[in-house]
C-alpha cells in the first residue's frame, strides 16, 4: 500500500467517497439533483475558507482576523476642531486686510477674538459704509454686528461652524487613510466614532512597529514656507528691535539654532509663499553637502508658479520652512526656484522617511488628541484564537455526544447538519470579507447552540408523529413541515436583534452580531434542508418500520 494511503484520515475520506458514490448511483433523480447542489455549495464554502487563518510558511488565511485575534493597534482619537475654526477665522482676517488695503480703507486692527469670531476696529468714519458692504459681500454666512462706531464683530453662524467641524473630521479620516496606506497596513479600520462627531476610531491589525505608526498618525504635518523679516536669539530681543510689538501681518516662530539647546526666534510673514497643499510629492533624500538626511519635495503647477514668482522677487532673503509651527530651517534664496525644494534639519533617516510619508499623505486639517489607546500583541492574538477554537471544538464535541446518546443514529444527522452550519458560516465570512473577532467566536458558539435547538424541535416533532402511529416516512415529512413556521419565527426575531446590534453597537458588539446573523441564516439551511435531505437519502425507497430516534 502506498504510504499516503496508510494515513487513517485518508482511508476514512476514501471510504466515505466510495460509499457516497454508491449511494449517489442508486439515488432517485430528484434527490440526486439536491445532493449535487448541496454538495457543490458546501464544497465551495470549504474552498473559500482554506486555509482558514494562515499557514506555517506565512501565507495569509482566507478569514480576516480582527485586532483582538491578529494583534495590532486600537486608537480612539479626538479631532481638535477648534484648530480648523481658528484657521478659518485667520483666513477671513487675511481677506479683510487685503480688501481694506485694496479699497484704501484705514483700519486700526483686525484680530481673532474666539475660534468662531473676529473683530475689526478703528475704521475711519468716512469709510464705515464701505467696510460694512465689503464684509457683507465676503461673509454672507457670518453674523455681522456693529457694537460701536467704526467697530465690527463678525461671527460664524452655528450652521457654518458645524459644517466646518464635520468637514474637518472627514478630511482627517481621508488623510489618515492615505497615511495608513503608506504604512502598508492590510485591512485597517478608520471611521467616525462616538456620538459627539469629533472622534475617529483607528484599528491597525498586524502592525509590526506600533510606536512608528502612532507617530505618523498623530503628526499634523502642517507645512508652510514663509519669508523671514528678522531673527534673534530670544523673543524679547526680537520684540525690542520692533518697538515691543509684533508688526501687523507678522508672527514669531521658534526654531533650532546652530548649538543644541539654543533656539532662534524668527519674525516671519504670516502669509505663506506656499503650503503643504501645493505639494505634489515628497521623498527622503541625502544632502550632498553634509551627507545628512533631508526631505526633497516637488510642487504642483499652481504651487510651482507661486514659488517661482516669490523666489525671483526675493533673491538674497531667507525663507523659513515652518513645519507644525516650528522652523525646520531658514536657508537663503540663491536664485529662482520653480517646482522643487528641499527641507533640511537635524533629521535621522527614520525621521526624514516618516516626514516624507506624512507630507505625501497630506497635512491633517487639525490636531489629533489620543483619547484611548490599546496595543494587542500577536502572541496574545494567537492565544485568543487557540482558546476560541478549543472552546468551539469542546462545545461541538459535547453536543455531538449528547445528540448521539439521546437521539441515537438520528443524532448523526444533527451532527452533520451542525458541521454544515459552521462550514457555511465560515465560508460566507471569507467570501464577503467579514472580520472574525473574539466576540465573533462567541457568536459562532451561540450559533451551534441555536442549531442544536432547531434539531431538537424537529426530532421531538418526529417523535410525536411516530407515537401517533404514523409511518416513518410520514412522521419525518410531517415533522419537518409542521416545525417550519416555528423555525422561521425564532430565527426571524433573532435576526432582527442581530441587525440592531450591528447597526447601533460598537466594534466588539458588531463582531458578535456579524457571526450571529450569518450563522442564523446558515442554520436555517443546514438544520432544515440539509437535515431533511439526509433522512430522505438514508431511507431511500425502502419501507422502514422503525427509526432510531
Amino acid at each position: 500500500m502506498p504510504p499516503a494511503l496508510q494515513n487513517p484520515i485518508v482511508q476514512w475520506l476514501l471510504l466515505t467517497a466510495i460509499l457516497g458514490g454508491i449511494s449517489y448511483s442508486v439515488m432517485r433523480k430528484e434527490l440526486r439533483l439536491r445532493a449535487t447542489l448541496y454538495g457543490s455549495f458546501l464544497l465551495a464554502c470549504l474552498v473559500a475558507i482554506w486555509p482558514p487563518y494562515g499557514t506555517e510558511d506565512g501565507r495569509p488565511g482566507k478569514i480576516r482576523l480582527g485586532l483582538d485575534l491578529r494583534g495590532g493597534i486600537h486608537l480612539v482619537m479626538q479631532v481638535v476642531t477648534d484648530d480648523a475654526l481658528n484657521a478659518t477665522v485667520d483666513d477671513a482676517l487675511d481677506t479683510v486686510r487685503e480688501q481694506a488695503q485694496r479699497k484704501a480703507i484705514q483700519v486700526g486692527a483686525a484680530t481673532r477674538v474666539s475660534p468662531t469670531r473676529f473683530e475689526v476696529t478703528g475704521v475711519e468714519p468716512a469709510r464705515v459704509k464701505d467696510m460694512r458692504d465689503s464684509l457683507r459681500d465676503f461673509f454672507r454666512e457670518w453674523e455681522i454686528r456693529e457694537p460701536a462706531e467704526g467697530s465690527f464683530q463678525v461671527e460664524m453662524t452655528d450652521v457654518l461652524a458645524r459644517s466646518i467641524k464635520d468637514r474637518t473630521v472627514k478630511e482627517a479620516i481621508k488623510t489618515l487613510e492615505r497615511r495608513v496606506n503608506q504604512l502598508g497596513v492590510a485591512e485597517p479600520v478608520i471611521s467616525e466614532h462616538g456620538s459627539r462627531g469629533d472622534q475617529i476610531l483607528i484599528q491597525l491589525p498586524g502592525v509590526s512597529d506600533p510606536e512608528q505608526a502612532k507617530r505618523i498618525i498623530k503628526q499634523t504635518a502642517q507645512l508652510a514656507l514663509k519669508l523671514v523679516e528678522d531673527s534673534a536669539g530670544s523673543r524679547e530681543a526680537l520684540l525690542q528691535a520692533h518697538g515691543g510689538n509684533v508688526p501687523e501681518g507678522m508672527e514669531i516662530v521658534e526654531g533650532p539654532g546652530d548649538q543644541p539647546g539654543q533656539p532662534v526666534f524668527y519674525l516671519v510673514r504670516r502669509e505663506a509663499v506656499i503650503t503643504g497643499r501645493d505639494l505634489k510629492n515628497a521623498r527622503a533624500g541625502v544632502d550632498p553637502k553634509t551627507n545628512g538626511p533631508d526631505v526633497q519635495f516637488s510642487l504642483n503647477p499652481a504651487g510651482a508658479e507661486k514659488f517661482a514668482r516669490a523666489t525671483e522677487r526675493n533673491i538674497g532673503r531667507r525663507l523659513a520652512i515652518v513645519l507644525d509651527g516650528s522652523v525646520a530651517s531658514a536657508p537663503a534664496i540663491q536664485g529662482r526656484i520653480s517646482n522643487e525644494g528641499v527641507i533640511q534639519g537635524r533629521f535621522t533617516l527614520q525621521e526624514a522617511d516618516e516626514l516624507a510619508k506624512v507630507l505625501r499623505a497630506g497635512a491633517l486639517p487639525a490636531t489629533l488628541r489620543i483619547l484611548q489607546e490599546m496595543t494587542v500583541g500577536a502572541s496574545l492574538g494567537r492565544d485568543s484564537i487557540r482558546s476560541g477554537v478549543m472552546a468551539s471544538v469542546a462545545g461541538m464535541g459535547f453536543i455531538a455526544l449528547f445528540m448521539l446518546f439521546y437521539y441515537r443514529l438520528s443524532g448523526v444527522n444533527a451532527v452533520v447538519a451542525l458541521a454544515g452550519n459552521l462550514l457555511i458560516l465560515l465560508g460566507a465570512m471569507a467570501y464577503f470579507g467579514a472580520t472574525l473577532t473574539l466576540p465573533g467566536i462567541a457568536g459562532v458558539i451561540l450559533t451551534v447552540g441555536v442549531g442544536v435547538d432547531t434539531n431538537v424541535l424537529v426530532f421531538e416533532r418526529i417523535r410525536e408523529e411516530l407515537r401517533a402511529g404514523k409511518t416513518v416516512k410520514a412522521a419525518i415529512s410531517n415533522g419537518f413541515e409542521r416545525v417550519w413556521i416555528t423555525i422561521l419565527d425564532t430565527h426571524a426575531t433573532a435576526l432582527i436583534a442581530a441587525a440592531f446590534l450591528f447597526q447601533f453597537g460598537t466594534g466588539p458588539v458588531k463582531g458578535f452580531a456579524v457571526t450571529l446573523f450569518i450563522g442564523l441564516v446558515a442554520n436555517v439551511f443546514a438544520s432544515y434542508f440539509v437535515s431533511k435531505f439526509l433522512f430522505e437519502w438514508v431511507l431511500g425507497k425502502r419501507q422502514v418500520q422503525t427509526l432510531s430516534i
